[in-house]
């Protein structure tokens, strides 16, 4: 594996699965992996989960890790070919992604949608340019339209709990005070598709995600018909994609123990952070089927697993 861009860089999911639980038993049994590696982790957007999980994965792979916060400590970077580099933007991607090359084994790039205009997100700009020019594994953080490391998250903690039975999955949109990319939802339900399982996504109408993205998933737009029998309740707001990076408060949406009590005793997931009592009630996030700890502990053996396989490769 080259690059982890997507959730499509996953060759064997369950395979990718297991391995990564067998790291969580033993995280440092590889630690002669990464001796004398670096990675460098380059954020343009904040980070909690992202950053602390990826640099501890590094830790448990004994690499040494460097940190860079673009928005206030990196150039301002130009992305255009043939540009005439006469305005704001102090310096080119094609010199940048080389120079950072020559610094690290590894880079992970964390860069957010702007919600502005559509087609312009989802050439995700930041990352391919890096992954042109760079001559080092490129993994993605998140980027504008996708979070395949949250995404293998996932998948762990879904297999971690599934039921004996083939689970039934739904990704349930919920409302925010402001707009939010489609990355989370977006690589949530690429990698669903890859398992074992009944998919239902639900959310208001004119919330759809890109067609490209859901496939042939059968979507409801009454939640509470979605959440019954469901074995996990996944959710994330996420702004409209034909009205791209609008948003809705739509308070009907919001995540409550009734809604909850609809489901075959469904394990609550939501990658976090989390508004409480606009996008779920207290009362769900702090049951006992709440499992949003335990998936972000998961993280960094995701994260840990997508490294591994790039220096087992290198």
């Amino acid at each position: 594996m080259n690059n982890y861009f997507s959730v499509h860089d996953i060759d064997a999911l369950t395979s990718w699965v297991e391995e990564a639980i067998d790291l969580k038993k033993n995280p440092l049994s590889h630690k002669e992996l990464g001796k004398d590696k670096t990675i460098g982790l380059l954020f343009f957007n904040p980070s909690l989960r992202t950053r602390l999980s990826t640099q501890k994965a590094a830790l448990n792979l004994g690499m040494n890790v460097m940190v860079m916060n673009f928005g206030g400590e990196g150039w301002s970077l130009e992305y255009g070919d043939g540009t005439i580099m006469d305005q704001g933007n102090s310096e080119h991607i094609k010199e940048a992604a080389q120079v950072v090359s020559q610094y690290c084994d590894i880079v992970a790039i964390r860069a957010f949608a702007k919600l502005e205009n559509r087609e312009e997100d989802y050439e995700e700009i930041v990352l391919k340019s890096f992954m042109e020019y760079a001559s080092v594994p490129i993994i993605n953080m998140e980027s504008a339209t996708g979070h395949p490391l949250q995404a293998l998250t996932d998948a762990i903690t879904i297999t971690e709990y599934k039921p004996i039975h083939k689970p039934k999955i739904v990704l349930s949109w919920a409302p925010h005070p402001k707009a939010l990319p489609q990355a989370v939802a977006n690589s949530f339900a690429e990698m669903v598709q890859k398992m074992d399982a009944e998919f239902v996504i639900t959310h208001p109408m004119g919330f759809e995600l890109a067609s490209q993205i859901t496939n042939e998933v059968p979507i409801e737009y009454d939640q509470g018909k979605a959440f019954e029998n469901a074995d996990f309740v996944y959710v994330k707001n996420w702004s409209s994609y034909k009205d791209y990076g609008s948003s809705s408060q739509d308070e009907n949406w919001r995540i409550t123990k009734d809604k909850m009590d609809l489901t075959n005793n469904a394990k609550f997931m939501h990658c976090l952070p989390v508004r409480r009592n606009v996008v779920v009630d207290d009362a769900v996030i702090d049951s006992e089927n709440s499992v949003v700890i335990e998936q972000a502990n998961n993280r960094t053996y995701a994260a840990q697993l997508v490294m591994k396989k790039i220096l087992e490769k290198s």
